[in-house]
């Protein structure tokens, strides 16, 4: 590529202003779009900011100065422009889409107003409008319920109880965060958000909102069982944003399809983040994001060796404050038949560090409370190298005396 390729990239999450900083610090201009009004953040911290804990300007991200701010309404491929909603167009060479992914919205009934609005105090938690809002919301007291118990319905439920509301977390499936955790593991979430005041309902499932003059007063479960409620938080999970690749014509599955190049079906645009499938992965977590963006700029300053081939990727929340919890699991957390398993449980302190060994390496593992290990027992599982033996090292991996 040359100096005065143009560079666009739709999307000003952690993905886009990695990429468009590392392009910058390579030499090469971009223009980086973000539609919201607020400074680019890192929306992993989101909960952190509902919490109290910090403010929007402790999570916002360096941008880079050429940061545009557009809603983009479709992609002209032929021309190589894009198109906004304020009728401008943007002329590229290269086209990244960074668009992230948008939270998913259960099928309830009574969800949407007449106007397909959300109703006055149900609240997806995906953007700083949805966190700033949400804080408006809530005060000491206030009925809140929480619909869904995977990473972002624990990080929403805990963060409205430390702000003085009563909250219910209602979670479908039979634990929490069962896609992250096994089962012990989840029982020291639960009772982590028990012991902060959180009530905790697993297999329930939410058939109904019920409003008032628009406004949500309770939801009902499917046994007809209703819960109060002034507020309602939607944590359903997300889905990759891909609405402009479709219209565009791209190749679009569960994401946005891309190679090693992370380029799509058309050789002048890649994606990377949430919105993008790699060898069948939407991967929806911070790390990958980034390494793809890293690998991404590389790639388009000339560097054309880069390839991005796939994230092991390790899942972390970090609850902090006055009652600290600690959590990271990565890889294979439920052991197959013939796998070994190693695990140190303590009660008291509410720890719980658990590995699997799978012909003599590392295929995964959870720990819960104190992660002074998580870095060794990482690197152990991303080298993907057999164990020295089965007993010992594995061990030691396991205790503080490990490192990090």
């Amino acid at each position: 590529m040359t100096s005065n390729t143009r560079v666009v990239v739709i999307g000003a999450g952690l993905a886009g202003v990695r990429l468009a900083r590392r392009l910058g610090e390579l030499g090469t201009p971009v223009t980086l779009i973000g539609e919201e009004e607020h400074r680019p953040y890192n929306r992993v911290l989101l909960a952190e900011v509902l919490a109290g804990r910090y403010t929007p300007d402790v999570i916002a991200l360096p941008a880079p100065a050429a940061l545009t701010r557009a809603r983009v309404t479709g992609i002209d491929r032929g021309a190589r422009t894009v198109e906004c909603a304020d009728g401008s167009k943007i002329a590229y060479d290269r086209l990244v889409l960074a668009t992230g992914s948008n939270p998913v919205l259960p099928p309830l009934r009574g969800l949407f107003t007449p106007d397909h609005e959300l109703p006055r105090g149900v609240h997806a938690f995906r953007t700083m409008d949805d966190c700033l809002g949400l804080s408006e919301a809530v005060r000491p007291g206030v009925k809140a319920v929480v619909i869904g118990g995977g990473l972002l319905g624990v990080s929403a439920a805990r963060a409205l109880a430390q702000r003085g509301a009563q909250v219910i977390l209602a979670q479908q499936s039979e634990r929490l965060m069962e896609r992250q955790l096994d089962p012990s593991a989840s029982k020291l979430v639960r009772r982590h958000l028990v012991d902060l005041g959180v009530e905790v309902h697993t297999d329930l499932r939410v058939r109904d909102v019920r409003c008032v003059g628009g406004a949500v007063r309770s939801v009902e479960m499917a046994d007809g069982y209703a819960l109060d409620a002034e507020i309602v938080v939607l944590a359903c999970g997300v889905h990759p944003r891909i609405g402009l690749a479709q219209t565009a014509g791209l190749d679009v599955r569960k994401g946005i399809v891309v190679d090693d190049e992370l380029r799509t079906s058309d050789p002048h645009i890649h994606a990377i983040g949430d919105c993008a499938q790699h060898d069948g992965n939407v991967y929806g977590l911070a790390t990958p994001a980034l390494e793809q963006a890293d690998v991404l700029a590389e790639f388009l300053a000339g560097r054309t060796n880069a390839r991005y081939t796939g994230t092991r990727s390790l899942t972390r929340l970090t609850l902090a404050g006055q009652t600290a919890f600690d959590l990271a699991a990565f890889g294979e957390t439920e052991a197959l038949p013939g796998d070994d398993v190693v695990q140190l449980t303590d009660a008291t302190r509410g720890t719980y560090r658990k590995v699997v060994v799978r012909d003599d390496r590392l295929v995964g593992g959870v720990l819960v409370g104190e992660l002074g290990t998580v870095g060794a027992l990482a690197r152990a599982w991303e080298g993907a190298e057999p164990l020295p033996s089965a007993g010992g090292p594995l061990l030691h991996l396991l205790t503080n005396d490990g490192g990090s």
